[in-house]
């Protein structure tokens, strides 16, 4: 039995057959916009050629109306047969999706409308399926993830948030290049992942008969360059992460990352706080956010506080005095596991992660990390205890992660092994050891400071929309079968 969408179907395919048949190339190369639609409106009594896609078709015998919608907008268009004369026959063939060309004067009519009275008409492409409801839009949450052409198209909300990332991503690279960043590219296919812990996805490259790893960071190779004689560089990477999914988590995502040369983590706080200010005035005109149901005020100097600080601070637990029986009952007590090898200092870090960081609302740079945590930051200058990282939490949620970065080879080298005893005692997102960069060290690196921001994660941030789903265009979904 034939559906409803095979019975459309059909029935737009015979007018494309029709359309044939009378010589018209229902798919023409192009057309000559004079003015989009947005611009039209504005040009009473002026002859215009504007392109667009039928979204609405009303007929009042031999006068029909048609609503056209480009990127800039939305018009109604007047189609008289003593205007169109053999033209106005094509409007038989027309149906809502399809896109035309107009030529004709902007006017108004007697109820206030903004009209185009066509004197010309062209049909650039027929669509052969019906779109769902322009009213109701696409509603059922699968299907517009699967089809996000269509969720674009009918739910405005949607496309005025992924406009909302495209800006963040315009305004991070002006802001950056205004600092004397340079943008790079670093290879996605890598013989050796690292600069995160995070499991990666392999590959085979037939070419090479190599296995390669999907870049799971940019890290390394940034750093690399720097070594090469580059001192300010970031890249807008497409990362690859082999591990779950859920509201705040997709394997493939965007991170950002820049690193410069003789900086520290307090230069690269003053950076990553200064691009955080000028995104919010650029997206939303003032300084003030919602954050879930908290509203937060990113004007001001934002606070820089020890994570052990916090920790003793909310739990009362001192890092120079609690023993590590006190430290794991209080873990267990909260049904919290160490991941690796047993340490003070992870222990501090899960207690950290789990009971305090949702509770900073304000802007707050959270630093000074203990060493375990850490095996890409530099060691701290005051205490060999801890590294100088740090991370930038605005309402509950962590936004910035970086740190000043080790360029000491010897150092860099007994982290790696340190990881791989972590990768033994259980931690699958552990570090390889990369001989290759360890090489590139022992030729000399300056004193470097680096940070790593996620694009889609600060798109949530900027749009109070806490699902990475909405922030990405194209999910990587399961085949449905």
């Amino acid at each position: 039995m034939a559906t409803r969408l095979s019975t459309i179907k059909n029935i737009r395919l015979k007018k494309l057959q029709e359309l044939k048949k009378k010589g018209i190339n229902p798919y023409p190369p192009n057309f000559e916009r004079s003015h989009v639609i947005g611009e039209a409106r504005n040009l009473s009594g002026q002859s215009v050629s504007i392109a667009g896609r039928i979204v609405a078709l009303r007929e009042h015998g031999k006068i029909i109306f048609a609503d056209i919608y480009d990127e800039s907008g939305k018009i109604q268009v007047l189609l008289r047969s003593d205007d169109l004369r053999e033209g106005f026959s094509l409007i038989e063939s027309l149906d809502l999706g399809d896109f035309v060309g107009i030529v004709g004067e902007i006017t108004t009519t007697r109820t206030g409308e903004i009209t185009v009275q066509a004197k010309e008409i062209k049909l650039l492409s027929k669509a052969l399926r019906p779109l769902p409801s322009i009213w109701h839009g696409l509603k059922d949450v699968d299907e517009r993830f699967r089809k996000r052409y269509l969720d674009t198209l009918l739910n405005p909300e949607v496309k005025k948030l992924l406009d909302t990332r495209w800006k963040i991503e315009q305004e991070t690279r002006k802001y950056l290049w205004s600092l004397g960043f340079v943008e790079v590219e670093t290879p996605v296919l890598q013989p050796l992942y690292g600069g995160t812990n995070a499991q990666p996805f392999n590959t085979h490259m037939n070419a090479l008969n190599q296995d390669f790893y999907l870049r799971v960071a940019p890290e390394l190779y940034l750093k690399r360059l720097i070594v090469g004689g580059y001192e300010k560089v970031f890249e807008i990477a497409r990362n690859f992460r082999n591990e779950g999914i859920d509201t705040t988590h997709q394997p493939e995502f965007t991170m950002m990352e820049w690193y410069e040369a003789y900086a520290d983590y307090q230069r690269m706080m003053d950076v990553a706080e200064g691009l955080m200010k000028h995104l919010v005035t650029v997206t939303t005109g003032i300084t003030k956010i919602k954050v879930g149901d908290h509203e937060v005020d990113l004007a001001g100097e934002w606070p820089r506080i020890s994570m052990v600080s916090l920790v003793k601070q909310h739990l009362d637990i001192d890092y120079e005095t609690v023993s590590d029986n006190e430290l794991k009952d209080l873990l267990k007590k909260n049904n919290l596991k160490v991941e690796g090898v047993w340490s003070k200092g992870l222990a501090f870090f899960t207690l950290f992660d789990h009971l305090i960081s949702h509770k900073l609302i304000e802007p707050t740079w959270v630093i000074d990390y203990p060493k375990e945590v850490s095996p890409l930051s530099k060691q701290h200058r005051n205490d060999d205890r801890f590294v100088e990282r740090f991370e930038g939490y605005i309402g509950g949620r962590e936004i910035f992660d970086g740190w000043s970065e080790i360029n000491d080879p010897l150092d860099q080298r007994a982290r790696f092994e340190n990881e791989q005893k972590n990768l033994k005692a259980g931690n699958a997102e552990a570090q390889p050891t990369d001989e290759d960069f360890l090489e590139a060290l022992e030729y000399g690196m300056p004193p470097l400071g680096g940070i790593g921001i996620g694009i889609d994660r600060l798109v949530m941030l900027l749009t109070n929309t806490w699902s990475i789903r909405e922030t990405i265009a194209f999910l990587t979904l399961k085949i449905k079968v």
